[in-house]
């Protein structure tokens, strides 16, 4: 078993490395048809599997082609890993969509929405005092 040390590393190595191929090697046109960013790598304790978290931006038919894309491409990824990456065995890749990013927007899409519909008075009231600790016992 590898350290947490260790797996950090070779998981911000593994993110650097596949983030350099979808910029420049990966040739499969359903890969560039939305824009990907590599937002994690998890990478298990004894090195030998490493899912791939990627964002993509687009319409949702780009996304589906674009995840079809990666997936066929594992092979040239995990080939290219082994070249790039100096370990003992190459971890197996796992491409999987992270929709977090998207979570995030709508979520402060509803906080600014509710911001925006509550009353003025409201918000220049300043902060209200809560009860002495005695006042809540029964």
């Amino acid at each position: 078993m590898a350290t947490g040390r260790r797996i950090s590393r070779v998981a911000e190595l593994i993110k650097r490395e596949v983030s350099q191929m979808l910029l420049h090697d990966i040739k499969d046109e359903r890969v560039g048809s939305g824009m990907i960013s590599v937002t994690d790598v998890d990478v298990s304790g004894d090195l030998q599997h490493a899912k791939i978290f990627v964002s993509i931006y687009g319409t949702e038919e780009a996304k589906v082609a674009t995840m079809k894309g990666l997936q066929s491409a594992t092979g040239y990824v995990r080939s290219q890993l082994g070249k790039r990456v100096n370990l003992r065995r190459t971890p197996e890749v796992i491409f999987v969509e992270d929709a977090s990013l998207e979570r995030g927007m709508r979520v402060l899409s509803l906080i600014n929405k509710l911001s925006s519909e509550r009353p003025v008075e409201e918000n220049l009231e300043g902060p209200t005092e809560l009860p002495d600790a005695q006042e809540l016992e029964v």
